[in-house]
């Protein structure tokens, strides 16, 4: 976009090298790496850092407790679960040993009833 104050090229050419001239300036202006004020923030920035650093390590050290503790109770609770299936598992078969002990005794007392039937019917 042209500025309608530049009218020829000199003019737009002395008005470039002013606008270079003032951004050196500015730069020159800048306080320098050894300066206090410079320092002074460096080190602000550097205190900001290694307190970011120490409350991430803070972070990570409660989430590996928080994993380790949830890892235990994970397994206490598989433990526990096994341990009811082993009961669960060792009362099936307690019934089961119990049926298969009581079953002969139960088809010789209906084969005794049935037979008892069948004399029963005969004798009419």
């Amino acid at each position: 976009m042209k500025n309608p104050n530049d009218r020829h090229f000199t003019d737009r050419q002395a008005n470039s090298a002013n606008a270079k001239k003032a951004l050196l300036e500015r730069f020159k202006a800048r306080p320098g790496p050894d300066d206090p004020v410079m320092m002074q923030r460096r080190a602000e920035r550097e205190a900001i850092a290694a307190a970011r650093a120490e409350r991430e390590a803070k972070k990570e050290a409660e989430r590996q407790e928080a994993e380790r503790i949830a890892a235990l109770e994970r397994a206490a609770r598989e433990e526990a679960e096994r341990q009811a299936e082993a009961e669960r598992e060792a009362l099936r078969k307690a019934e089961q040993a119990k049926r298969d002990a009581e079953r002969p005794r139960r088809v010789l007392l209906e084969a005794v009833q049935y037979m008892e039937m069948r004399v029963a019917g005969k004798r009419r």
